[in-house]
């Protein structure tokens, strides 16, 4: 067991011994469910994930995240395999709201996934995943704003998208694993990164602006990427990484707005809760970092909110035991 699953644990003990003595919640507490990187090994791990939201179905969270990588790198990036996905991310009972992951686009121009150009499929996860930027994916959805709807400059970024819950809010950003996208195959892919990752710190700042002009308790951000900072020197970014200036931008934000904010991703495929380290490999005061299961591992995370409790969110592991704890 990765020792970084040791928080989620202790606090689901805590909540499992005290909630016979005490309430757990105000009148404002809900929950909600994050997974990503499944479907993966297709076609079997589709059985495994038609489980696991059945698992969440009956659960009936106020609503679902998908933090990307709705395949593995190895299948194809084909129309076919994108509109499979589509159709089972629509079985979720409650709101789906999906954010982009790498084996979606930035890796599709391996010849295992096909040999696409990357920035035609994202064109195309684009058109078919967000093609109402006003709303989530689910049997259920419900309003989202998208940046494409407020910030005109960022007109093509439908995927990032907000939303509102008891004074929590809620806000996807496309930052994919890969480097987010920042590995330039030719010009026009660092020409798309650039682009994008303009329009993520735009969106992050306006995010956390919204936030202290609506007077939110607490702040969620997810994203696909692991930044696995644990692979340079003290953890500090270098210049060339495509996620220093994603990190900046949530310290600053952060620092600002000075209450909770969680960092929900993917990429890594195990379950880890740690503290949020700057770009210089510091951790970040209020700022939580939770990385959720996928791949081998189809389970996913609950989410308990408390918005009038000082830390404001909990974590209860979603374990499916017909799918296995991995290979």
């Amino acid at each position: 067991m990765n020792l970084t699953f040791l928080p989620a644990v202790a606090f689901l003990i805590l909540t499992l011994s005290s909630a016979a003595a005490e309430q757990v919640g105000g009148d404002k507490a809900f929950s909600f469910v994050v997974l990503g990187d499944q479907p993966y090994d297709l076609p079997d791990d589709s059985i495994k994930f038609d489980r696991l939201i059945a698992a969440v179905n009956r659960l009936k969270p106020a609503f679902t995240l998908h933090v990307g990588d709705i395949k593995s790198s190895r299948v194809p990036c084909s129309d076919a395999i994108f509109r499979q996905a589509l159709a089972q991310l629509q079985t979720f009972e409650g709101p789906l709201v999906y954010t982009i992951g790498d084996n979606e686009w930035t890796d599709c121009h391996r010849k295992q996934a096909g040999s696409f150009d990357p920035r035609e499929r994202l064109t195309m996860l684009r058109q078919l995943f967000f093609a109402n930027p006003g709303q989530s994916l689910g049997k259920a959805p419900i309003a989202v704003t998208s940046q494409a709807q407020t910030m005109p400059a960022f007109s093509v970024y439908v995927e990032n998208a907000r939303f509102s819950k008891n004074d929590v809010l809620f806000a996807s950003v496309h930052v994919p694993g890969s480097n987010n996208g920042f590995e330039a195959q030719d010009p026009e892919s660092a020409k798309e990164f650039f682009a994008r990752d303009k329009a993520n710190v735009a969106w992050i700042g306006a995010v956390f602006a919204e936030a202290e002009g609506t007077g939110a308790k607490a702040v969620v951000l997810f994203m696909q990427a692991e930044f696995d900072q644990s692979r340079f020197p003290n953890g500090a970014m270098p210049r060339q990484s495509g996620f220093l200036q994603t990190l900046d931008a949530i310290e600053a934000g952060a620092r600002r707005f000075g209450k909770p904010v969680l960092l929900v991703h993917g990429d890594e495929h195990f379950l880890s809760l740690t503290p949020l380290k700057n770009s210089m490999g510091a951790p970040m005061p209020n700022v939580l970092k939770l990385m959720v299961y996928g791949e081998t591992l189809a389970h996913a995370v609950r989410v308990l909110v408390d918005p009038d409790s000082p830390g404001v969110f909990g974590f209860i592991p979603l374990i499916v035991p017909e799918n296995g704890m991995g290979n």
